[in-house]
């Protein structure tokens, strides 16, 4: 699923494209939509989707505004206009692709279609960088990290670790074999010394081995862990969730 948020100033443009994108690209979803330079550099930080239809020309501002005034460019963008002139200045800014109002709905498929590709080749680089760090032995020899308790510093594998939970200022650390270990740390700072090595947050109390997801019991919302554990996930780290499963 493409998750994309729509920058257009008027609204019956926007309804329209939502019309088209529903009837002819349904592995599309609107996840917001703004008006002007902006709302859209707030929606597109706030949902961070994977694909942003852009108005060049809009009250406040250009789409090359907003896009210069974005933190992180991690999306694909398809210009609209109404003016070609515009569409080739678009282009020369690296834009993936553009339409023309009106929107020609075969248009429409072929950059959605771009899109999905260039989504697909970043998975795959995804993919093989994360199989080349595993296969790689001077990279296995250090996926330790360590944390302190009372009496020891634990010289930790992170490979052992199936999951994490929080009790207030402290976390406890679930390990393969059964055992567990509690430190005097919080669940985030534990996350920040784990989210190099694969571990994702499902709840604001617990973080899990992506490793060690064995499915994901959607009418539950609910992950089952290979150790037969059921963690929670919480409604607004579904996506996320959901996302991580569907690039394993």
């Amino acid at each position: 699923m493409i998750r994309c948020v729509i920058v257009e100033d008027e609204e019956i443009a926007r309804n329209v494209l939502k019309s088209l994108l529903a009837q002819y690209c349904k592995d599309v979803m609107v996840c917001a939509e703004a008006e002007d330079v902006n709302s859209g550099k707030a929606m597109i930080e706030a949902y961070r989707p994977d694909l942003v239809f852009l108005d060049i020309e809009m009250p406040g501002g250009s789409g090359f505004k907003l896009l210069s005034s974005v933190d992180k460019l991690d999306f694909e963008v398809v210009f609209i206009t109404a003016y070609e002139q515009f569409a080739i200045k678009a282009i020369r800014h690296d834009a993936l692709d553009y339409l023309l109002k009106p929107i020609d709905p075969k248009e429409l498929i072929a950059a959605v279609e771009k899109v999905k590709e260039a989504k697909y080749k970043k998975g795959l680089k995804k993919q093989y960088d994360s199989l080349l760090k595993t296969l790689n032995p001077e990279q296995l020899t250090v996926r330790k990290i360590s944390l302190s308790t009372t009496d020891k510093i634990h010289l930790i594998d992170v490979d052992n670790i199936i999951r994490c939970e929080s009790d207030n200022y402290y976390t406890i650390i679930y390990f393969k074999d059964g055992s567990n270990l509690m430190v005097s740390k919080t669940l985030k700072e534990i996350e920040q010394r784990l989210e190099e090595y694969d571990f994702v947050r499902t709840h604001k109390s617990h973080l899990v081995n992506i490793r060690c997801i064995m499915n994901f019991i959607k009418d539950e919302m609910m992950i089952v862990l290979t150790n037969g554990d059921k963690i929670p996930v919480s409604k607004r780290k579904k996506e996320k969730i959901m996302e991580v499963i569907n690039n394993l």
